[in-house]
């Protein structure tokens, strides 16, 4: 298993391969919409308008696994994200990133580059770079604001 060979679904069932994003740097965060954390879609978008043209790929993975934070249909969580955070980068339909139905990029992801807690997601808005080959790069904490992330993303997309 690589990153290549994975997919999931967007917030309307299509299927989005991560083999399309071959070449481009890609950053995928599990989101909620209800978390206290949410003022990082803000930062999140700003990333992805800034870098998008130079090959970063923004994608975002909402899963309701951490205090029902994300109660929200597929749905109705993407147009809040719209909204309320002005999110134009990619979401995915709600996913488990731990336990016995957790999806298998998340499996791919946290086998890759484990965490504090081992290969278990802490928290919503842990992130997971992926650089321009497909190598999982360097995973960040929930707190790890993306602006934060933005010297990494400089570095890789040199």
């Amino acid at each position: 298993m690589d990153f290549y060979s994975q997919e999931i679904k967007s917030t309307i069932g299509e299927k989005i391969q991560m083999k399309d994003f071959k070449g481009k740097l890609v950053l995928i965060v599990n989101t909620a919409t209800q978390c206290g954390l949410s003022p990082q879609f803000e930062s999140l978008e700003d990333l992805h308008l800034a870098y998008k043209e130079n090959g970063l790929v923004v994608i975002g993975t909402p899963c309701n696994q951490f205090a029902n934070q994300e109660p929200l249909s597929n749905e109705e969580m993407a147009e809040g994200c719209r909204i309320n955070h002005g999110v134009t980068f990619q979401l995915t339909e709600k996913i488990d990133v731990n336990g016995d139905n957790v999806h298998p990029l998340y499996r791919f992801l946290k086998g890759e580059l484990g965490g504090i807690l081992g290969n278990r997601i802490k928290w919503n808005f842990t992130k997971f770079l992926i650089d321009q080959k497909g190598i999982p790069f360097k995973r960040y904490a929930p707190i790890t604001k993306p602006e934060k992330i933005e010297i990494d993303i400089k570095n890789l997309l040199q």
